[in-house]
């Protein structure tokens, strides 16, 4: 039989959060974020659950070219837009809107010979200093770009760095605003984070959101609010069966390092998940885990593919027992992502993108 590792889609979860995020923000249209695979779960896994969006924004053509042949027409945005001129000719093949963040950018397009011109994105740098012209060269470039045939309607964007904290969105805001003032076309600024918790406030809101993680069934923002705070379920869950139980005698030792030893008499499971089915091996002793739907822990390090799950307290528990990693569990219970990957110091995002391929994966409607 296959390994007894197990992660599911939840394509009900996907629907739900999605609706989430209209109501957050009702008067936008919302790009479904499927960039990196969809952050793990997979572009055919969560179509189905997404394709009541108002179009798919993601970052390469491949995973463009994917999303057509799943057989959406609407819109498609390349949130990074084109590495080189010849990915143009694909952007008016398949009808792409893309983003231009560069003077690099806008020359491909003066080049370009099309007989539809293209939609763009100008990005504007309001702070977070990765892409875009930063407030001062924007109006510039804008009109460099009104300029060419080769492009039809331009659209205004920028991203928050501070959405889920308490430096917040305003100076951004003060930004962009100033430096857009009378131009024309649709504007998109929020990101999950940002439709969460300001958009209260229409200019945040604009005219498209782009909400990536929390459609995933992630808070942004966590641990200061989590994912059920904001009512947001989970998309992906990860399960594993319990293949061999040790009893533990006092000083007796688990995993390499010996970084744990028990203190009394105690009884593990040894579960079919390490880090080569994508948990992350700095989680510690203590990383939350249900067995069978009730709560314990990790014990000693991750192996590349085994864990420890305590089960001293859970005498119903043994060989073939279901460990959910992170997820819904059959009982109803929920691990939710975010507090596993505060375990390991990093976020939601990370751990679902690093699902191993290795890992079967089922959808469940």
């Amino acid at each position: 039989m296959p390994r007894p590792i197990q992660a599911t889609i939840h394509t009900e979860a996907l629907r739900h959060n999605l609706q989430r995020m209209r109501q957050a923000a009702p008067d936008a249209n919302v790009w479904a974020v499927v960039k990196a695979n969809a952050y793990g779960h997979g572009i055919e896994r969560v179509f189905e659950g997404l394709r009541a969006a108002d179009g798919f924004a993601l970052l390469d053509l491949g995973e463009a070219e994917r999303v057509r042949r799943l057989g959406w027409r609407g819109p498609i945005l390349l949130l990074e837009g084109v590495f080189e001129a010849r990915d143009l000719e694909l952007c008016s093949r398949l009808g792409l809107w893309h983003t231009v963040h560069c003077d690099e950018q806008i020359d491909m397009l003066a080049l370009h010979k099309t007989h539809e011109p293209h939609r763009v994105f100008l990005k504007m740098n309001s702070g977070m200093n990765r892409l875009g012209f930063t407030p001062e060269r924007y109006r510039a470039a804008w009109t460099r770009l009104n300029a060419l045939p080769q492009v039809d309607e331009i659209s205004l964007m920028t991203h928050f760095s501070d959405a889920d904290g308490p430096a917040g969105v305003a100076a951004q805001m003060a930004r962009f605003a100033q430096a857009t003032r009378d131009l024309p076309g649709e504007r998109t600024l929020s990101n999950s984070a940002a439709v969460l918790r300001h958009a209260s406030d229409a200019g945040v809101r604009a005219d498209w959101i782009r909400p990536g993680i929390a459609v995933y069934g992630s808070a942004p923002d966590y641990p200061q609010r989590s994912a059920a705070d904001w009512q947001l379920q989970p998309a992906m869950t990860l399960t594993a069966k319990v293949i061999a139980v040790q009893q533990l005698q006092p000083g007796d030792s688990v995993g390499y390092g010996s970084s744990f030893r028990a203190d009394r008499p105690m009884r593990l499971g040894v579960v079919a998940c390490g880090y080569a089915d994508g948990y992350p091996r700095i989680c510690p002793t203590g990383t939350p885990v249900l067995v069978d739907g009730v709560r314990s822990r990790t014990l000693g390090r991750v192996s590349m593919d085994m864990l420890a799950v305590d089960l001293s307290e859970l005498p119903q528990a043994g060989f073939g027992s279901t460990v959910t990693l992170w997820g819904h569990a059959a009982n109803g219970q929920v691990l939710p992502i975010d507090e596993v990957a505060a375990q390991a110091g990093t976020v939601g995002y990370e751990l679902m993108c690093a699902l191993a391929p290795r890992v079967p994966v089922g959808v469940e409607d």
